[in-house]
């Protein structure tokens, strides 16, 4: 073939990972998918023009370095929604195959577009944005760039690559586990965890209520998977897919106990994004399925363009420089918990839960329509996904993101809370916006005279009490945290 890669260099391709490229870009195209839906959905009445937050005063007071974005060159709501727009076609071309069936170049082309419209939102997404993994998205939607097409082979220095970012995930959690919460380390973390994450999901009360020896058990089998099975990451196959496998199970116990929005999907990805397609094989024939992966390995790799030679070397080559700092921040006892260390969020830190809270305290919020209101005339909003109602059984809502429900969380822990003033005050002119990203308005579209938000303790019911009152939860009033708000003139 003209202009490909010599016999000598074969090595730099292989056919063991076509199933792990198709389970890579796929995945990650869903997820990019979900990602610019919850754009869609949410970032007008977050951060948009009359937003809690708005990008443009945000752009005004802060520097390009500091988030390059297109929207540093001009923002508007309609500009934004364009973007995402584009995003979730591009995303869906991906999921049913289309960009994979050309060049090596078209796949590239779409997810680096995908991956400057979805950085350019994070970059200005402020608060609301600022989740792990949102730079997990960006991180990976540029690596899976690079994976070629199905006209070639897959650049086993991109498999490499994929495993790095498998490993600082997995042992970035279980480092800043160790190294933070004693929990972690007397291994009671799980006794608490379950009740006090921030949006409990439907068998979180379940999970909560196992017996304390299999809490224990679960803290000791998160550290076995985060701290000693990464490191089979680093050797030869089977071990990568062995590590794969462990993977995917413990990230499936995470996606059925809680509502991490994409984090666990994403692992869940990436580890069957380093399982080989020998493995794969090897599992379908305990299973008695066609050896169709074994078919595609022994037919070879196709031929790789020296120009995608080219590209991806380069590529391995800034990501390998990339990747000093975050390799320096696992071995620092001071190591750093979802942070970037350059502002294209290429090669990026993780990590999960390193304090547990122990006690559950929720900001709740109330309105009235009377002018006067006594004590009884005051009602509860109600959010899609933190509790509220005790009766109400925790929903399952991830993979999807509610930010506004997760910065909820946030509120009790002393985070900055400039949004939450604003977001009162949206409740007060009764914005359609606003009232959309809540599950309930309790007046109907109609502006109460006054808002206000209290804090209360929560706690999961005991099965006694679940069996006599039909709740999920037992919530005791602390006191009014917001005194009541109301417009100018109201």
């Amino acid at each position: 073939m003209v202009g490909a890669l010599p016999d000598w260099l074969g090595w730099w391709s292989s056919a063991d990972y076509d199933v792990a490229r198709a389970i890579l870009q796929r995945g990650f195209g869903a997820l990019y998918a979900l990602g610019f839906w919850c754009v869609l959905r949410q970032f007008h009445p977050l951060l948009g023009e009359h937003g809690m937050l708005p990008v443009p005063a945000y752009v005004a007071r802060t520097r390009w370095r500091q988030g390059p974005s297109l929207f540093r060159w001009r923002y508007s709501d309609r500009l934004l929604a364009a973007c995402a727009w584009t995003g979730v076609v591009l995303a869906v071309s991906v999921v049913v195959g289309l960009p994979q069936a050309g060049p090596w170049w078209v796949p590239a082309l779409v997810f680096l577009v995908m991956w400057w419209l979805y950085l350019s939102v994070v970059a200005v997404g402020q608060t609301f944005y600022a989740f792990g993994w949102e730079t997990l998205l960006c991180e990976a939607g540029f690596l899976v760039a690079f994976l070629g097409s199905d006209a070639v082979g897959v650049p086993l220095l991109m498999v490499l690559a994929v495993r790095w970012l498998l490993f600082r995930i997995e042992h970035g959690a279980g480092l800043i586990k160790w190294r933070g919460d004693a929990a972690w380390r007397d291994l009671t973390a799980l006794y608490y965890h379950h009740e006090t994450q921030p949006l409990p999901g439907p068998f979180s009360w379940h999970a909560h209520h196992l017996p304390r020896w299999w809490h224990r058990f679960e803290v000791v089998g998160t550290h076995v998977s985060q701290l000693l099975v990464p490191w089979l990451l680093l050797l030869p196959q089977p071990f990568p897919s062995v590590a794969g496998l462990v993977f995917v199970l413990t990230q499936a116990w995470l996606v059925v106990t809680g509502n991490f929005a994409w984090l666990n999907w994403a692992a869940i990805i990436l580890a069957l994004g380093v399982i080989s397609d020998s493995t794969w094989a090897w599992l379908g024939s305990l299973l008695g399925l066609p050896d169709g992966a074994a078919a595609a390995s022994a037919a070879g790799s196709p031929a790789a363009p020296i120009p995608f030679v080219i590209v991806v070397t380069a590529v391995a080559l800034l990501l390998l420089v990339l990747s000093v700092r975050p390799a320096l921040n696992l071995a620092s006892r001071r190591q750093k918990m979802n942070a970037s260390f350059e502002p294209f969020r290429l090669v990026n830190a993780y990590g999960a839960f390193g304090s547990v809270t122990r006690r559950r305290d929720e900001v709740t919020v109330e309105g009235t329509l009377a002018r006067r209101p006594g004590p009884d005339d005051w009602v509860e909003y109600e959010f899609r996904g933190k509790p509220g109602p005790t009766g109400r059984r925790p929903p399952q809502v991830a993979p999807y993101h509610l930010r506004l429900d997760w910065l909820m969380w946030f509120l009790p822990l002393g985070h900055d809370a400039t949004w939450f003033r604003v977001f009162l005050r949206r409740l007060l002119e009764a914005d359609p916006p606003t009232l959309r990203l809540l599950r309930r308005d309790p007046f109907g579209g109609q502006p109460p005279s006054a808002v206000r938000a209290v804090l209360h303790r929560y706690r999961y019911t005991t099965r006694e009490e679940r069996r006599r009152t039909g709740d999920w939860w037992v919530r005791e009033r602390l006191r009014v945290a917001v005194d009541p708000v109301r417009l100018p003139g109201g």
